[in-house]
C-alpha cells in the first residue's frame, strides 16, 4: 500500500468512526452501518462481531456482513480456543493466512471459502473486553501493519458502543427484575404491622439487596433480608434465584438455620463465585416468639416498651456460598412483646466510606423505638440516609407487634 493510498484510507476510516450520525443509531443499526463500511474500505468478503456473554467466558456472534450464518446459527466460541477465542484471550491482533480445519475451529469459516482471517480485540476504555472484530478474504492477500492498526480503531469504536449499550441494558433489566421480585405490597397479618424500604445505590443503579415477607403453611410468618455481593444485573439475577430457592426451602423446613444451610449448599454448588449475606426469621404471630439465623448478616435491632433498644444476640454464621458453613448454622430465639418491634437491614444502611461502623450502628440503635412500623422506617431513613445518597443498596424491613390496646 503506497503512502498516498495509506493516508487516504486512514482518513476514510477516521471519517467513518467519527461520523456524528452514528451517535443517534441503536446498536444493531450501528453494527450494520459500520460493518458494511469496513467491508468496503478494507476490500474484504466478510466482517463479523462477536460479543462476550455475561459469563465472560464465551464469545457469541452478534453481527456480520457477508457471513450471516454465524449469527443465524448462534455461533459460540470459548475464550482461549479457536481463532476468535485466541484474539480475545491475547487481546491482540491475530492473522491467519491459511484457513482450514487445522487452523480454525469453526467450519463455517473455511466452508465459505475464506483463505485469510484477521481478528482484533474489542476493548472498552475501562479495559473491559467486549468482543472480537474479524474480517475475512476469499482470496490470498496481505494485511499491512497500517491496515491492522486501522481495523483496531474500528474495533475500539465498536467496543465503546457495545459497552455503553450493555451498561444501559443491564441497568434497565436489573431494575425491572428487582421491581418484580420485591413485594409490591406487604402482606397483612393480624396483630402485626410491617413497613419496608428499598433504595438502589447511587453508583450501581441496582444490585443484589432484597427483602421478603410470606406466610408459612403452619400460620407462622417468614421474614428475609439479604445482600448478594456485587451489583448490576449479575447480582440481581443471583438474588432472584436465591430468593426463590429460600422460599422453596421455607415451605419444606421449619428451622431457619436448616433453611440457610440448604440455601448455602445450593449457592455453593450452582452459583459459582457467588456470596451473599442473609437473615431468615420465623415469627410465631400468636406467641410473639422469633426464631432466626444469620448468614454473615448484621443482627436485627429489637425495641421493647420500657426497655433499652438493643441488637439481637445471635451467632453470625458465615455468608452463603463457597461452602463456608462447614460447621453448620445456629438459631437464636427472641420474644417480641406486645408493642415490641424488630428491624432488619442491609449493610448499605450503616456503612459509609470514612465513617466508623460502630458509630453508625449506635446511631441506628438510638433511632429505633417501639413506635408504629412505618414511623420507625421513616425515622431510620431520615437519620441514616438523610440527604446523602448511599453508594450501596439499602434495604430495611420493620415488623411491630401491636400493643395491647390496638390488639383489643
Amino acid at each position: 500500500m503506497g503512502d498516498t493510498r495509506s493516508s487516504g484510507m486512514r482518513l476514510r476510516v477516521l471519517e467513518t468512526i467519527t461520523d456524528s450520525a452514528l451517535r443517534e443509531l441503536e446498536l444493531e443499526k450501528l453494527f450494520e452501518v459500520l460493518l458494511s463500511r469496513v467491508r468496503e474500505l478494507f476490500e474484504v468478503d466478510t466482517v463479523t462481531v462477536l460479543l462476550v456473554d455475561h459469563s465472560g467466558e464465551q464469545l457469541v456472534a452478534r453481527a456480520t456482513c457477508g457471513l450471516e450464518e454465524e449469527v443465524f446459527q448462534g455461533v459460540r466460541v470459548r475464550v482461549g480456543t479457536g481463532f476468535a477465542g485466541r484474539v480475545a484471550e491475547r487481546r491482540e491482533a491475530v492473522l491467519i493466512e491459511h484457513v482450514d480445519e487445522s487452523t480454525v475451529v469453526n467450519p463455517l469459516l473455511w466452508e465459505r471459502g475464506l483463505r485469510v482471517l484477521l481478528g482484533v480485540p474489542m476493548v472498552a476504555h475501562q479495559g473491559d473486553l467486549t468482543g472480537v472484530l474479524h474480517v475475512g478474504s476469499m482470496v490470498p492477500r496481505h494485511f499491512s501493519e497500517e491496515e491492522i492498526s486501522l481495523l483496531q480503531l474500528v474495533a475500539d469504536r465498536l467496543a465503546m458502543a457495545a459497552h455503553a449499550y450493555r451498561s444501559r441494558s443491564e441497568q434497565a433489566a436489573a431494575a425491572m427484575l428487582q421491581d418484580s421480585l420485591l413485594p409490591a405490597r406487604l402482606p397483612d397479618f393480624e396483630g402485626w404491622q410491617l413497613a419496608a424500604r428499598y433504595v438502589p445505590g447511587a453508583g450501581s443503579g441496582v444490585g443484589g439487596d432484597w427483602y421478603d415477607v410470606f406466610s408459612l403453611p403452619d400460620g407462622r410468618i417468614g421474614l428475609v433480608i439479604g445482600d448478594v455481593v456485587g451489583s448490576g444485573l449479575a447480582a440481581a439475577i443471583v438474588m432472584g434465584r436465591l430468593r426463590s430457592a429460600l422460599r422453596a426451602y421455607a415451605l419444606e423446613f421449619g428451622d431457619p438455620a436448616l433453611v440457610l444451610g440448604k440455601l448455602d449448599r445450593k449457592a455453593s454448588h450452582f452459583e459459582d463465585r457467588t456470596m451473599a449475606t442473609v437473615t431468615y426469621a420465623i415469627i410465631d404471630p400468636v406467641a410473639g416468639r422469633v426464631e432466626l439465623a444469620l448468614a454473615g448478616h448484621l443482627p436485627p435491632v429489637l425495641a421493647e416498651p420500657g426497655e433499652e433498644t438493643r441488637f439481637v444476640k445471635a451467632r453470625v454464621g458465615p455468608p452463603v456460598g463457597y461452602n463456608l458453613a462447614v460447621t453448620g448454622r445456629e438459631n437464636a430465639v427472641v420474644d417480641v412483646p406486645p408493642g415490641g418491634l424488630l428491624s432488619l437491614y442491609t449493610d448499605g444502611l450503616v456503612e459509609r466510606r470514612g465513617q466508623d461502623l460502630d458509630s453508625r450502628l449506635e446511631l441506628l440503635r438510638g433511632v429505633v423505638s417501639p413506635a408504629p412500623a412505618e414511623t420507625t422506617c421513616v425515622r431510620i431513613m431520615a437519620a441514616l440516609v438523610g440527604d446523602q445518597p448511599s453508594s450501596d443498596d439499602i434495604a430495611v424491613l420493620v415488623i411491630r407487634r401491636d400493643p395491647p390496646a390496638a390488639a383489643t
